[in-house]
């Protein structure tokens, strides 16, 4: 039967971010979908003063749908797509970024659910946290450390969320944005890959790690993003090497691709034929 491709965006992100790869996988004869996760797609908030002209105070304040969301949250609508999804074909469960994190939880809760998981340059966390990893050596390469707290709209304690501002105007801003999320893409590709995102995201960004028990026969893949500067390939690297470890009968599926962290948005195609190969 048709494998069905499920897929979890990243952090800031939707279903939206996906429509170019799942047309690509459509026009080869897969099934495909995106999931909005909690509070985000047309859940999301987008207050007025996110508009132009920016009312910077006041969007620093303005209230946060997202506020109290969880990952745990995630993880049970994420699991109820994939039953969903599951009674008409079995699920090849695709995350990008932070939404590798979404991923964990599910692999870990309902394997039996699953075909197959998929990593495309996504968190995966095994030996450490997120906040562990991102105290080592593979993450300080990372772009993302030259972005300061220029993005940031709002104080995080008291808005709840995580709240960007991907409309800046601010020159030296976005061009530290491109370098670290895409750096292969033109400026119009770049400026239109930023509307696709949303200003809020969670705080709470899990803390699941590779469960061996659920993942003894689960099948998994991790596509390494070549030319990411966000989640550099170093880092993707060791979280293969230590799932590896703690799975060694069992081991990543490992494949490459040669984009930024956001390039598959306007070459889908390269990505869209790799992923087509797993199922």
């Amino acid at each position: 039967m048709n494998a069905i491709y499920v897929f979890v965006p990243g952090s800031n992100s939707n279903s939206f971010h996906f429509s170019p790869l799942l047309r690509e996988l459509t026009l080869l004869g897969r099934r495909a979908l995106a999931v909005d996760l909690p509070g985000h797609g047309f859940d999301a908030t987008f207050a007025t003063s996110y508009q132009a002209p920016q009312d910077p105070a006041a969007l620093a304040t303005a209230p946060a749908g997202l506020e109290g969301a969880t990952h745990a949250d995630n993880v049970a609508h994420v699991i109820d797509v994939v039953r969903r999804a599951g009674e008409h074909g079995p699920v090849v469960l695709v995350g990008h970024s932070r939404g590798g994190m979404t991923l964990t939880g599910v692999a870990n809760a309902v394997p039996e659910l699953l075909h197959r998981v998929v990593y495309v340059t996504a968190w995966c966390c095994v030996d450490l946290g997120v906040g562990g990893y991102m105290q080592e050596p593979e993450y300080a390469s990372s772009a993302l450390n030259d972005l300061g707290a220029g993005l940031l709209a709002g104080n995080p304690a008291e808005l709840g969320v995580l709240r960007m501002n991907w409309r800046t105007a601010d020159p030296v801003l976005l061009a530290k944005l491109k370098t670290a999320m895409f750096a292969d893409g033109t400026d119009a590709e770049f400026l239109a890959a930023l509307n696709t995102l949303e200003p809020d995201e969670s705080l709470d960004g899990g803390d699941d790690r590779v469960d061996p028990d659920a993942w003894a026969r689960l099948p998994h893949t991790y596509v390494r993003v070549t030319g990411d500067r966000s989640i550099p390939v170093g880092l993707q690297d060791r979280f293969i090497r230590e799932a590896d470890a703690l799975l060694p009968d069992n081991p990543f599926d490992v494949r490459s691709l040669d984009t930024s962290h956001m390039g598959f948005l306007v070459r889908p195609r390269e990505a869209a034929a790799l992923l087509a190969g797993l199922a």
